[in-house]
């Protein structure tokens, strides 16, 4: 407190201070009136699409498990198989959400094996669904000498054999127009809207994926941008490479990129675990207007996905990890 002058204080403060808090006070209000300007923005939004019938019955039931007969068995590589169940009629409808996965279940040498699996298909199909499924052979990957159970069992049957399938389940569900409803575990419910959304796929993690990107590109009211981020051991084990490009070619709003663990000479994409850079390259920024996806291998996401997404700034309501 300075008394000169007749005892009538006055605060002073160094010029360094001064500088320091009007600083503060300008950001705070460019703050304010970006939030401001954001809350416009997103409460004119129309909020998510009404929901339309499904064209038919409902072949799933999320309480019990329903036997479906396979009815076709393609060869898709040396390790990839497309497989066909039949609904229960041709006029039925499988009934799964667009982002969700369904459960399918065998008793393999005594033990109850359930797998989660998304098909390719989706509720525009009528009597049938199609599987394409990467499979685990015993004796291939020295960490994994068993090989996948569920995928080897797959591959065993043959047509008019039954799988035992109960859905739908899954936390994620796109609605359309970029809204998404979220169901984190312990948490309620919510809904989430982005202009745009960044897919980080591994592996067969690609199928929920591929759900998602289809029924943006079909709807051509839907203004909503998609990047994937594919990642997979190598080049030929990247499934559905075919139709992912085709949509990347015939979308501008659908952008692409892969990275692979061992690449061939002359490969033109990104290689290794996925990182900082590859995310910040090739998936949207962070921000209020923006949602990262992720699907694939538990070790992807815990120590690749998650740990570079928040050294880049993404806030948990930004991402999620199906």
């Amino acid at each position: 407190i300075d008394d000169r002058g007749g005892g009538r204080g006055r605060m002073t403060m160094p010029m360094e201070d001064y500088r320091s808090l009007c600083i503060a006070f300008a950001t705070a209000a460019a703050l304010t009136l970006g939030a401001a300007l954001l809350w416009r923005q997103y409460s004119k939004r129309p909020g998510p699409p009404k929901r339309q019938p499904l064209k038919g019955p409902v072949a799933l039931d999320p309480s019990r498990k329903i036997p479906f007969e396979l009815v076709k068995k393609e060869r898709v590589s040396h390790d990839t198989r497309k497989f066909t169940f039949a609904l229960q009629s041709e006029d039925h409808v499988l009934g799964l959400p667009i982002g969700n996965h369904m459960y399918l279940s065998a008793s393999i040498d005594g033990e109850t094996v359930v797998r989660p699996y998304t098909p390719v298909t989706s509720n525009d199909e009528k009597g049938y669904f199609d599987l394409v499924i990467k499979v685990y052979f015993a004796n291939v990957h020295p960490k994994f000498p068993e090989g996948g159970k569920m995928s080897q069992y797959l591959e065993s049957l043959s047509t008019g054999d039954c799988v035992d399938v109960r859905g739908p389940a899954g936390k994620v569900e796109y609605l359309g127009m970029g809204y998404l409803r979220v169901k984190e575990p312990g948490t309620a419910e919510g809904l989430r809207c982005a202009s745009n959304i960044g897919l980080i796929a591994g592996g067969t993690g690609i199928t929920p994926m591929l759900q998602i990107i289809r029924e943006v590109m079909k709807n051509k009211e839907d203004t909503t941008r998609i990047s994937l981020l594919f990642a997979n051991q190598s080049e030929q084990d990247i499934l559905l490479r075919e139709e992912l490009e085709q949509l990347a070619n015939e979308n501008d709003s659908f952008s692409l990129w892969y990275t692979v663990d061992r690449p061939t000479e002359g490969w033109k994409y990104s290689s290794g675990f996925v990182n900082a850079e590859m995310i910040e390259g090739h998936l949207p920024s962070p921000g209020p207007a923006t949602q990262i996806l992720m699907c694939g291998p538990k070790p992807m996401i815990k120590f690749a996905c998650l740990p570079n997404l928040q050294k880049l700034g993404y806030s948990q309501e930004m991402y999620v990890a199906f």
